[in-house]
């Protein structure tokens, strides 16, 4: 089956309520690139109705083509056309397994796990809540790891299948014949038909949370007061901290949780809402802020002697206070003198101990969000400051990679800001995030080395060295990695 007369179609992927999705070769491209296709077919038959569909339908295809092109975790939409009454979308095809297969093959995931990819998905729904685009559809099955960097691809959005369901209401306005979105993973407000940029964060939330415990929403008890969804108990080693900002994604109502996905990324970066400690505060013991100006009256003597006499008391008391306004004195020089002459040692006030409970870290050039980022299972470790990221490509011209030439996507997105071939010890910003490993990939098969860190975006990193080479999956393109001192 060959549809629009280039698409050979290689295997139905799956069917749903507004049609199907198929794998299929694209065979006017040299390469006979694989892609994917979802055939979509409107819920109502009749001209007038058809006309509004393929109106809708052209200007969704064109929203989804410019998010494509200005993400590189969102698939490309190579094409749309319609053919025998049917709708067809054809985009990029992401290699690699969803989320829900991933827990079938490996069962739940480690909280730092789960954190990472938040991590590396939140400046995806940030790209796109700032289009005024609502997904409406976030779930596991929606959420591919790409094979050849492990990033998370968000696929299927819901407003093309809206599309689909227009029809006209009583009064002879078009209308949506049903609301998109995925029981479980739909928060009220969408079930409503409602839906805002939060309902998107609500669903990803439990899509953590499925991740974390192996359970879907409906498998989950709810607070019968509240209705809010308890999973702790399914997940008990996850950190009270990492609980507490998913609990806050998925609240009932919208206002209660994370205005944006900036704000959850936050969190996530220890910059956002604060937890209770669960060990006692220490007592604050503030100083006498009174200055005392006479000194304190003297001790009895230890002898027994007699105290009956007065003079013995006022030459005592004149020969005391003389002596405490030496030392005051003497005191007040050597604590200025040491002042002026110290400048390594600063005494820590109470205050500042109660606002950690251990020592804090050694200074590093990176920021606090970047070292909270760093997923516990999966640190740098202390004896290597170095690893191998993938940066980009460059086209297959020339085997010498010069500094500066602009770095292209393929099926790998550019992964450092500026998007150029970067000079050895030059800083640059990872712009995606990036999984380090431990080694640069080797021929003949350049198979992938042992993963050792992550960098989220905004990372700073110092490039130290760089090696490229054509790989046998993309002739085409000059895969180009850097090796980079890390955080």
């Amino acid at each position: 089956m060959k549809l629009n007369n280039r698409y050979q179609i290689l295997k139905e992927l799956g069917e749903g309520g507004f049609g199907k999705t198929f794998l299929a070769e694209d065979t006017q491209m040299p390469s006979g690139r694989y892609c994917v296709i979802k055939q979509l077919k409107p819920v109502a038959e009749n001209s007038q109705i058809y006309q509004l569909v393929q109106e809708r339908f052209q200007r969704e295809a064109a929203i989804l083509e410019d998010l494509g092109t200005g993400h590189p975790q969102i698939p490309t939409l190579y094409a749309y056309f319609r053919e025998a009454d049917l709708f067809y979308l054809v985009r990029e095809w992401i290699e690699g397994e969803t989320l829900t297969q991933k827990m079938q093959n490996w069962g739940v995931m480690s909280e730092s796990t789960v954190k990472s990819l938040l991590v590396n998905l939140l400046p995806v729904f940030e790209y796109i809540h700032t289009r005024r685009i609502v997904h409406r559809d976030v779930k596991p099955d929606n959420i591919i790891l790409r094979s050849s960097d492990n990033l998370p691809i968000l696929i299927d959005f819901g407003a093309v299948r809206e599309t689909m369901g227009t029809v006209v209401n009583s009064q002879g306005n078009p209308t949506s014949s049903s609301v998109i979105g995925t029981p479980g993973f739909m928060p009220s407000e969408q079930a409503a038909g409602r839906p805002v940029f939060s309902s998107d964060l609500y669903a990803l939330g439990l899509t953590a949370i499925y991740l974390l415990t192996g359970k879907v929403p409906q498998e989950l008890p709810t607070d019968p007061q509240t209705g809010e969804i308890l999973w702790r108990q399914s997940a008990l080693t996850v950190s009270p901290t990492f609980a507490t900002i998913l609990n806050r994604a998925i609240m009932s109502l919208a206002r209660d949780r994370f205005s944006s996905a900036k704000e959850m990324l936050a969190a996530l970066h220890g910059q956002g809402i604060p937890i209770a400690s669960t060990v006692p505060s220490p007592a604050v013991n503030m100083p006498p802020t009174t200055p005392i100006s006479h000194p304190s009256p003297l001790p009895p003597s230890p002898t027994g002697q007699s105290t009956s006499s007065s003079k013995p008391i006022l030459l005592a008391g004149a020969i005391a206070g003389g002596l405490i306004g030496i030392s005051t004195i003497v005191g007040l020089a050597l604590t200025r003198t040491s002042e002026k002459d110290t400048t390594q040692t600063t005494p820590i006030s109470e205050t500042s101990n109660l606002q950690q409970e251990s020592p804090p870290p050694t200074p590093t050039p990176q920021s606090t969000a970047v070292e909270n980022i760093n997923p516990a299972n999966i640190p740098v470790q202390s004896n290597q400051g170095v690893g191998w990221i993938r940066i980009g490509a460059v086209p297959n011209s020339s085997t010498t990679i010069q500094d500066g030439i602009p770095l292209i996507a393929t099926n790998q997105p550019v992964t450092i800001q500026p998007p150029v071939v970067p000079q050895n010890n030059s800083q640059v910003t990872i712009l995606t995030g990036v999984n380090v490993r431990k080694g640069v990939p080797e021929p003949p098969n350049y198979d992938l080395t042992e993963q050792i860190s992550v960098l989220p975006p905004g990372t700073k990193v110092i490039v130290l060295q760089k090696k490229s080479f054509v790989t046998p999956s993309n002739t085409s393109a000059v895969a180009v990695w850097a090796e980079v001192h890390l955080p």
